[in-house]
Order: structure tokens, then C-alpha cells, then sequence
């Protein structure tokens, strides 16, 4: 399938061959008919993108202020791998958009295959000819409205959403500042409830428009505001504007001056569009403004439970969320209350694609409002893309290589590892969406990339898989890789749960093949000479590790106990493992305690400390931090025992401490991940275990038992 693509690097523009995604519990797949350019808010991404590292930097200090912290925490080399990954990451364009359903998710009774929808979502109602969309992101299209009128139904949602926040009643009057997209369809929804409109841009055209569409009254603004003063006085019989709504798109504060100066005495400016807001006091207070900002398209957005997850909320709370403001919209248009069909100016294939930016760059000289892109709905799609030609399967020796899951983590760690190790073919990449996979197939010299997992189960050429999906996936994909016949590198956790557990531990006995977790840490150089200063003794010892592991938002799928599992299982089971590695020895009991109590805010729950006793004497106490400060460093693991000590300081420092002396190597931060992957690949040419499954087994049933600590209150014996 086709979908137009943008590089944040370079700013590029690509209409990219990808994979067919694939249906997931609850999402919907759309065939595509229509999509709708928002101009401004595209336009102003491809600026962003178009602009030098610098510009960049200038224009998000959000991101300059993550990227240095990050270089405190975790040094040189991790920091530029990392925002490397970050820019060469494609971005699909696009977040409106209509077609027919041609499969549907579990979860999903709503819709079926046939009907007809529109669609929202960044990321997700992309410029593509199929798209997966989350239910709470698709709503029935009604018969009367055509696929490119319901195109806009995004761009609909968010003016909608804007009115709403106006709060405005019968009679009262609004002024519109801005008559792009967003404005023109502000007026309209306006104009339908009641209120009397006065719309106000740079453009005559649109003016002329806006009066069509419902404005009682124009006024064309100028650099002085002075023409729409008047015009505001005249038209709200000099008290001012009960809302002023700035639909514009404007970097400067002219729309905002413009808004305080011809609102009445306690007025409401709303603020729907992207407009500077370096706002002067003065005003706003002697007529004691309320300012008010309208966020998308309602309640639910940003809100993975509602968004990505499906979880709707009560209308008796909530009577216009996102979903709602959606269907409401398709209602308006349907009624003939809102004519968007007098919005587009052109329409361009998805194969022309391209060309329809060149619109909306500038780079072709015409005015234009709304562009939509069609799609002929029976475009040859397939779950598999070739990136280079075909190939044969190769013997049981070879190491062709499956990587399961292209996310951040995968293309700044996991892929450039693999390469550095050698030895092994890179031959299929998968991603549910297809979009990442293909990019960073084509990066890393993947011969295809895929969106479906069986897809790799199935292909003979492949003998080796690397899974780096959501945590809740593993155990299942695991299982399955084993039964297929697969070698298997995971990523940790290697389960979230006992039932999940077994079922690896049952497809692994079976299976003669071998399966290696993504516990790093006890590959590095650091672990190993610490490890080496006690290979001599069969004394206990003690291992002291503190990790300032930083907050991670509620919001987080990590933080999701469906999906990710929460952070114990996610990142404490990399600690129990190298503590484990250091005793040589199996986790016998667990204890753990969670910090709390009053005053205590939701991210110091992520806060525990974890003591481990092993079968051999050793014990070692895990305290992992949620709530430190951010640029202080990360890791630091004291190892004590038979008058010996190691410290291992962020795994770029460690100290050795014996008979009486010390020595020391630094490095650059070295987590293990090259000697990881090398290892893997090695053992699958030799056939041989590089960790005993067993050592797999114990500490993530150890993990498992800290929740299970944690919960009840006591120690949990293994």
C-alpha cells in the first residue's frame, strides 16, 4: 500500500510502498476512500522538519533540555545513538480521514467489515490507502455524506470542541480570527446553534466565503486591528464580543492582541488554533478576560485508555468526548447545518500525493483552502514488502535473522548491536503499522519488511528471531517463535505473569532450540570483572544495587498493567538477573516493600526496594528510585564478600578492591548490549545454551514474586 511520509531529519517527503497493517484488539483496518491535508498543522511540521539541527533545537528547547539530561544520566555514545534513532524515525502524515472497514479487532462490536467510516488520529488515520484506527477513533459515516465530505471530520471535531468550550447561548455573538480550515467550519457550527458571527482574516477570499457560510458580518484584519475594531463595535453595538475564537495559524501574538481588544468587559477568548501567546496583562485584566484553550477534539484526547485502549466514558460525566464530537459533526454536515464540500479547492490521487504538497509548501503558486487525497479503495495490498530482491533459504548453520517489533528501542539499540556483531543475515523486520519496519528495513538491509508475526513463523529462511514487542506480547510470541522451530532472543520481560511462564517453559522443553532473554547487564565488561573478582571463593556475598530509574507518566503503556505490566516487571527483573549473575546462584525468597504513606505522590509508588536471598547465602537488596533527581547517575552496584569488594559506578567505572589494593576501568558506557547480541548469534551457529533456561525461569518467577510481595505484605518463597 502507498502512504506519504515524512523525514523529521531531513524533511523529506517520500510516498512509501508498506506493508498492510494488521488488525489488533480493538482497532479497526480502514480501506481508505478520502483524506483530508490539514494545511496549518501540517505545513508547520514540515517546517519543523525542513529546519537544520539548530533550528531544531531553537524551536523545541522541550526536547535540547531531554536530550541533556539524558547525556548526564547515560553518557556520549547512548545520548547520540538515541536521538539519531529519534530523528531518522519516519513520521506518517495525515490524521483525518474516511473509507470501509475491512476488519475489525476483538473488542470491537460496533462496526463491521462493509461499513463505512470516518476516521482521527495522528499516527493513525494516516495519508495511506489502509489504515488501523482505534475504535474510540471511528465513527459511522452517515449514508448522505460522501466520503470526502467526512474526510474533515477531524478538523470538524476540533472546531466543534472549540464552540463547546465557548459555552455560548442563543444570541450571543463570536468572533472567528482566522478563516482557514478550522475557522470556516467554527463559523458554521456557530451560525447553527444560534450565535451571530463575525469572521475576520487576512484574506478577502475567505471573507467572501465565510459570509456564504453563515458570518452575519466580515472585516478584513490588518497589521493595526483598527478596520475589525470597528467592525466589532459596530456589530456588538459597542459592548464587545461575549467569545473570541482564534482560529488561526500564526507565529506572531497579532490574533491574541487582537482577541483581548475586541472581547466585551468579562468576555471569553478561546484559543483553537497554533498562535504565539505572549499575552500583556493589562488587557486581560482590567476586563477580566477568561482565557481559555481548547485541546483537539474533546475529552479523551492524549488519554491512552480512551484512545488507544477503548475504554469510553460515561456520558453522564463526560457528554462530549472525542468520540462523540466525531459522530456529532458527521450529523451536522448530514443535516446540511455545516457544507464543507465548499471547502476543498482541489483533490489529487494518493499516487499524486505529492504534488499536493507542492501546494501547500508553496512551492506551487494557488490558493487554496482544503485538499483532499482519494483513494480508489482497491489498491493490491499485502502484510509483506520486499526491500531487495528474492533469496533462498540457507542451512541450519546460517543465522537468519527476524526482528519482531521496530520501535525506538529496537532501531537505536537492538538493530545497530546485531550489525556490529556480525555473522548474521538480516532478512525479515516486522511492525504491526508496517511504516517502521519498512524504514528501518531499508536502513539495516532487511530483505523485507512485514507487518504480520506468522508471516516470519512461516518462512524457512529465517531461523532465528528477535522479539522486541510490548511486554504483554512476549511470552505468547516466545512460545510460538519456539514452536516454530525458531531460535529466540527476547527482550525483558520474558513473561508478565505464571500462565505465560509456563507456557514458555512448555514450548521451550519441547522445542530443542535456543532462547536467550534480553538481561544485558550481565554482558558487560564491567559485570564480568566484578564477577571475576569472586570466581574463587564459594563464600556468600552481598550486592548492594541502587538505580535511580526517573518517572515514568501514569500514562505510559509501561505503566498499563495490561500492556506493559508496570515497572517491576519491566526493568526491577533486569537487576534481580545481574544480582543473580554475581551470586551464582538461584533467588530463593523475595521481600519488597513499596514507598508511600502521606504526602506521597502517584509516581513515588513506582519506588521499591527489593531484598533477594539465594540458595548459596548470598542476599542482595534492590533499590529502585522513581523519584530522584533526574541528573544524578543511574546505577551503582556494590558487590562485598570474602574480604573482597567491586563498586560498579553507571557501567562506565568500576573499582575492584583486594588484598589491600584497588584497581579501576572506565569505559564508555557500556551496557552489554554488543556482547549480547554477538553471544546470541554465536549460540545459535553452535546450538549451544549461553544462559541455563533454568536461570531464565527463576529470576523472572522471582520478578513475579516481588508483585506478589508487594501486595501481600510478607516474603515469598520460591
Amino acid at each position: 500500500m502507498l502512504s506519504v511520509v515524512e523525514s523529521f531529519k531531513t524533511g523529506k517527503l517520500e510516498l512509501l510502498e508498506l506493508p498492510l497493517p494488521v488488525g489488533r484488539p480493538g482497532f479497526v483496518v480502514v480501506a481508505n476512500r478520502a483524506s483530508l491535508i490539514s494545511a496549518g498543522t501540517e505545513r508547520a511540521g514540515l517546517d519543523l522538519a525542513q529546519k537544520t539541527l539548530a533550528g531544531k533545537a531553537i524551536a523545541r528547547p522541550d526536547l535540547v533540555r531531554q536530550v541533556l539530561s539524558k547525556l548526564r544520566r547515560d553518557g556520549l555514545s547512548a545520548t547520540i545513538a538515541t536521538v539519531r534513532s529519534k530523528l531518522d524515525a519516519p513520521l506518517p502524515l495525515g490524521y483525518s480521514s474516511a473509507g470501509v472497514v475491512i476488519e475489525v479487532g476483538r473488542g470491537v462490536d460496533e462496526l463491521r467489515p462493509g461499513d463505512r467510516v470516518a476516521c482521527a488520529g495522528a499516527k493513525y488515520a494516516t495519508h495511506s490507502d489502509v489504515v488501523s484506527v482505534p475504535k474510540n477513533l471511528c465513527v459511522r459515516i452517515p449514508d448522505s455524506v460522501a466520503f470526502e465530505e467526512a474526510a474533515y471530520v477531524t478538523l470538524g471535531a476540533i472546531a466543534m470542541h472549540g464552540v463547546r468550550q465557548a459555552n455560548l447561548a442563543l444570541g450571543e455573538t463570536a468572533a472567528v480570527v482566522g478563516c482557514g480550515l478550522l475557522g470556516l467550519i467554527t463559523v458554521q457550527i456557530l451560525s447553527a446553534a444560534g450565535v451571530r458571527v463575525l469572521a475576520t482574516d487576512l484574506s478577502e477570499k475567505r471573507l467572501l466565503l465565510a459570509a456564504t457560510l453563515g458570518a452575519a458580518a466580515t472585516s478584513l484584519s490588518g497589521s493595526s486591528g483598527d478596520g475589525v475594531y470597528g467592525a466589532a463595535q459596530e456589530f456588538t453595538r459597542g459592548v464587545g464580543f461575549d467569545a473570541v475564537l482564534v482560529t488561526a495559524a500564526a507565529k506572531s501574538d497579532a490574533p491574541m492582541r487582537l482577541a483581548e481588544a475586541i472581547s466585551r468587559d468579562r468576555g471569553k477568548v478561546v484559543v483553537v488554533g497554533d498562535v504565539g501567546m505572549s499575552l500583556r496583562r493589562r488587557p486581560f485584566y482590567e476586563k477580566e478576560l477568561t482565557l481559555i484553550m481548547s485541546r483537539s477534539y474533546g475529552p479523551g484526547r492524549y488519554d491512552p485508555s480512551y484512545e488507544e485502549r477503548g475504554v469510553e466514558y460515561p456520558i453522564a460525566y463526560v457528554r462530549w468526548g472525542e468520540k462523540r464530537n466525531l459522530q456529532e459533526f458527521l450529523s451536522l454536515i448530514a443535516d446540511r447545518k455545516v457544507n464543507v464540500a465548499a471547502l476543498t479547492t482541489h483533490t489529487f490521487p494518493i499516487h499524486n500525493a505529492l504534488a499536493a504538497y507542492d501546494l501547500v509548501l508553496g512551492k506551487t503558486k494557488e490558493p487554496f483552502i482544503g485538499i483532499i487525497l482519494q483513494y480508489t479503495g482497491d489498491a493490491v495490498s499485502s502484510q509483506r514488502v520486499n526491500l531487495k530482491p528474492a533469496f533462498s533459504a540457507k542451512p541450519e548453520s546460517h543465522v537468519g535473522v527476524a526482528l519482531i517489533g521496530a520501535g525506538a528501542f529496537a532501531q537505536a539499540v537492538l538493530l545497530p548491536a546485531i550489525a556490529k556483531a556480525g555473522g548474521a543475515e538480516p532478512v525479515a523486520i516486522v511492525s504491526a503499522g508496517g511504516l517502521s519496519a519498512a524504514y528501518a528495513g531499508r536502513k539495516f538491509n532487511f530483505r523485507y519488511a512485514a507487518s504480520s508475526f506468522e508471516e516470519v513463523l512461516a518462512d524457512g529462511a529465517v531461523n532465528a528471531v528477535a522479539i522486541a514487542t510490548r511486554h504483554n506480547l512476549h511470552a505468547s510470541q516466545v512460545a510460538q517463535a519456539l514452536r516454530a522451530g525458531k531460535h529466540v532472543y527476547v527482550e525483558k520481560p520474558l513473561a508478565v505473569d505464571s500462565a505465560g511462564l509456563e507456557e514458555v517453559r512448555q514450548a521451550y522443553t519441547t522445542s530443542g532450540k535456543v532462547l536467550m532473554a534480553g538481561f544485558n547487564r550481565r554482558w558487560s565488561p564491567h559485570a564480568a570483572a566484578a564477577k571475576a573478582l569472586f570466581s574463587g571463593t564459594k563464600r556468600p556475598i552481598s550486592i548492594n544495587y541502587r538505580v535511580n530509574a526517573g518517572v515514568v507518566p501514569q500514562s505510559s503503556w509501561v505503566q498499563d498493567g495490561a500492556e506493559g505490566g508496570g515497572r517491576v516487571l519491566g526493568e526491577v527483573c533486569h537487576f534481580i538477573d545481574l544480582a543473580a549473575f554475581f551470586a551464582g546462584s538461584m533467588p530463593k525468597t523475595v521481600y519488597a516493600i513499596r514507598a508511600g504513606g502521606e504526602g506521597a505522590l502517584a509516581e513515588d509508588a513506582d519506588t521499591v526496594v527489593v531484598s533477594v536471598a539465594f540458595a548459596n547465602g548470598s542476599a542482595a537488596s534492590i533499590v529502585y528510585v522513581s523519584a530522584g533527581e533526574a541528573s544524578f547517575s543511574k546505577e551503582r552496584i556494590e558487590i562485598a564478600g570474602a574480604g573482597r569488594t567491586a563498586v560498579i559506578e553507571d557501567f562506565r567505572r568500576t573499582t575492584l578492591y583486594a588484598d589491600g589494593r584497588s584497581r579501576s576501568m572506565k569505559t564508555a558506557q557500556n551496557k552489554g548490549h554488543a556482547t549480547e547480541m554477538k553471544t546470541f548469534i554465536e549460540a545459535v551457529k553452535a546450538g549451544a545454551e549461553p544462559v541455563a533456561f533454568a536461570e531464565l525461569y527463576a529470576v523472572t518467577a522471582a520478578t513475579l514474586a516481588v508483585e506478589e510481595s508487594l501486595a501481600c505484605g510478607k516474603p515469598v518463597a520460591l
